[in-house]
């Protein structure tokens, strides 16, 4: 098709000539909703392509904020973002809106959990994966099941990255696969690593699906776990179109229990491979971060950012959010971090 400079689609006009979207599936992208769980090495990669395809709205959901460390690979950072300790979601968010201001899109500095897990995935079309850990996998998947709204998983570790799309009832879900996490919380880029361009594939090949499932291609999206480790050239696709399971607790039982775990109360988890906990609060609260501070001041070395509070002591760093979320970096003892949080943030 010809499209004129003026033309309100000449942006997409690359894209339209594909004959996989062409202007219908445009407009279609451009009235689509989407979610980004993460917004790490994934999650960057995939909230710039969807961005740039001219997707209506994506939330951006993560409870992070940016770190030196995270620059090799998450793509929309930078230094500057690093030293002034921006929310990952924001500094997305922010970069972002000077790619492509017909965009909206929200970010969400929040720990997904079974308490705010329905009202951020629900109004959406289709959820992407951008997480590192399995049991957020598992409560997207709960959310899945019961709303029946699709979503597209991916993970990478090492040189290595899987990638399947789920939709159940239509195909098994996550938990017919992997019923549990891991003990010990599994592999993890914060304890053996990882090289960016297994990220750039994996978070394509996400966006991909997603293309296909909001354009109407659905006969198109992949029925197999794909299975890539760049760095031994291996490739393997494992068809699971036959793999659902009778007995799965989510989708074939309609027990939803990481969706409905520990609701009412606060809940600590340890991050795996950082050496930190983290503590976030039962119930909807705003701090003033500004009060917090003059209480933290003669506690060690305090930094203060619009988003979070810094409190960096002899062994110990410890982040809070203004949502109350605090993240204690120096230790994986979970009694030892809400004792801290009783002390320095209150109940």
């Amino acid at each position: 098709m010809n499209i004129r400079l003026s033309d309100p689609w000449e942006r997409y006009s690359r894209q339209i000539l594909f004959h996989g979207i062409g202007l219908e599936g445009q407009k279609k992208l451009k009235a689509s909703r989407v979610a980004v769980v993460g917004v790490g090495a994934l999650g960057t990669v995939i909230a710039n392509h969807l961005t740039r395809a001219g997707v209506g709205f994506i939330r951006l959901i993560d409870r992070d904020f940016v770190e030196r460390s995270n620059l090799q690979r998450q793509m929309l950072f930078d230094e500057s973002d690093a030293d002034r300790l921006v929310p990952k979601a924001i500094a997305a968010r922010d970069k972002l809106r000077a790619v492509n201001r017909e965009v909206e899109i929200e970010a969400v500095v929040d720990h997904l959990s079974a308490e705010n897990a329905e009202a951020l995935l629900t109004d959406v079309e289709i959820i992407l994966d951008g997480t590192d850990n399995f049991a957020v996998r598992l409560l997207i998947n709960d959310v899945s099941v019961k709303h029946r709204i699709p979503w597209v998983h991916g993970a990478v570790v090492r040189a290595r990255g899987i990638h399947a799309f789920f939709h159940p009832p239509k195909t098994p879900c996550y938990r017919c696969l992997f019923p549990q996490p891991p003990e010990g919380g599994g592999e993890t880029c914060d304890t053996v690593g990882v090289i960016g361009p297994i990220v750039d594939i994996i978070a394509s090949m996400e966006v991909t699906a997603a293309l296909k499932w909001i354009v109407g291609a659905a006969d198109r999206l992949p029925t197999s776990l794909v299975d890539i480790d760049l760095w031994e050239n291996a490739h393997a696709a494992i068809d699971i179109s036959g793999a659902k399971n009778a007995n799965c607790p989510a989708c074939g039982l309609g027990r939803y229990e990481f969706l409905d775990e520990r609701r009412g109360e606060a809940i600590s988890s340890v991050l795996c491979g950082r050496n930190a906990v983290q503590i976030t609060p039962y119930g909807r609260r705003t701090l003033d971060l500004h009060a917090v501070r003059a209480r933290w001041n003669a506690l060690g070395h305090v930094r203060e950012s619009p988003h979070l509070l810094r409190l960096e002591q002899e062994g110990l760093t410890l982040t809070l959010f203004r949502d109350g979320r605090l993240i204690v970096q120096g230790t994986d003892d979970v009694a030892h971090a809400e004792r801290l949080y009783a002390e320095y943030v209150g109940r």
